[in-house]
């Protein structure tokens, strides 16, 4: 197993993430928690279930086994069908498979499940886990509209359990360092924003179906908008203005976007499904610019006016379906980190940001034509 250092969080994006030692008055409810003692501290592995065999389950879970086994434990993996769920389970040497998400949300072995179901059933499978006591990870886009995403954390605020949009890219080595230097004002006072997504992908068949959650905002330009909201502290737009085109199945397949912020500041997004864009992002100040290079989504390096930074990913040994897949590790690590300190929310993703995430992608959308 690779031993990772952890990556630098710069001021409100949550502490650095470290190891936890459990002392054994603690809660230990299960035998099977303690995975390793050091003098008078027990180390407990947090206890994962995934739901979805999918292409992105297989990733998360071969980035989690990168990450110390004395710290995350894979459990159990339900999908559709019990045939999926074991060759999962075989494939990646997780102990149980299940035919359903129900028998998933009962397992009493299961500290949080990660949601990596089709978007559209998002909201279904994370109640599902979230109504069982669960704590979620949740693929995004969190859920499909501004409703169906205050409804998802309402009910994980309800149950008192922890939930997170799996905006992976905020974990990132590059992302953290990034606004460190942002935040110490290194490029001045942020004026604009300029940022890409898109990919020549209109073979993938769940991109360009309605019935599926497709189309470029929802699956490529959430990169974009969460950029600009994490540089933009936050803040939500004055104004949206979105054009763009749909395809044949009423699903936007180019956007562009412009975002007005309070203080002077605007952002400027772009992102389709048709054609291969720089998938690149720029933070323009009065003082210089940052330039995050592709992928901008989950990169290795950025360019600013006191240097270059660059922090590679590990070499793994795990095999993967997307671009840079083991960086998955840096938002499981943060998951960890949250539950052992008992936060509901990550102060990485916020809910907050995540319902002004949806607001924004909604207001695209519609402005689009997308129903």
């Amino acid at each position: 197993m690779l031993s990772l250092p952890p990556p630098p969080h710069p001021a409100g994006l949550g502490a650095t993430l470290h190891q936890l030692a459990v002392a054994p008055s603690h809660r230990l409810t299960h035998s099977g928690d303690v995975t390793r003692v050091r003098g008078d501290s027990i180390m407990v592995a947090t206890r994962w279930g995934i739901a979805s065999a999918g292409l992105i389950a297989n990733d998360f879970v071969s980035a989690l086994k990168a990450l110390p086994a004395e710290e995350h434990r894979l459990v159990a993996v339900a999908a559709r069908s019990l045939g999926s769920a074991q060759s999962f389970r075989d494939k990646h040497g997780l102990e149980r498979a299940y035919e359903s998400y129900a028998k998933l949300a009962e397992d009493p072995d299961i500290d949080v499940v990660y949601v990596g179901v089709i978007q559209v059933h998002h909201l279904a499978v994370a109640s599902m886990m979230l109504k069982a006591g669960k704590h979620v990870l949740c693929e995004k886009p969190l859920c499909m509209d501004v409703q169906e995403t205050k409804q998802l954390i309402a009910l994980a605020r309800e149950k008192k359990v922890f939930l997170m949009e799996a905006v992976w890219s905020r974990f990132f080595p590059v992302y953290q360092e990034m606004m460190k230097r942002i935040v110490a004002g290194e490029i001045g006072d942020v004026v604009q924003v300029f940022a890409s997504f898109g990919k020549a992908a209109e073979h993938v068949e769940r991109l360009v179906r309605k019935d599926t959650g497709g189309g470029a905002t929802l699956d490529m330009g959430i990169y974009t908008v969460q950029f600009a909201t994490l540089v933009m502290g936050g803040d939500k737009p004055l104004k949206v203005l979105a054009g763009g085109h749909l395809n044949q199945e009423g699903v936007d397949a180019v956007t562009s976007a412009t975002l007005v912020y309070p203080r002077g500041r605007t952002a400027s997004l772009n992102t389709t499904i048709r054609a291969n864009l720089p998938s690149e992002a720029f933070v323009v100040g009065t003082k210089g610019t940052v330039k995050v290079n592709y992928p901008m989504w989950c990169p290795e390096s950025f360019e600013s006016p006191s240097g270059t930074y660059t922090s590679p990913l590990p070499v793994t040994g795990q095999t993967y379906n997307f671009d840079n897949s083991q960086g998955l590790m840096y938002e499981a690590a943060e998951v960890r980190r949250c539950i052992n300190e008992g936060l509901l929310e990550s102060p990485g993703m916020t809910h907050e940001e995540s319902i002004t995430i949806a607001e924004i992608m909604e207001q695209m959308r519609a402005q689009v034509g997308v129903i």
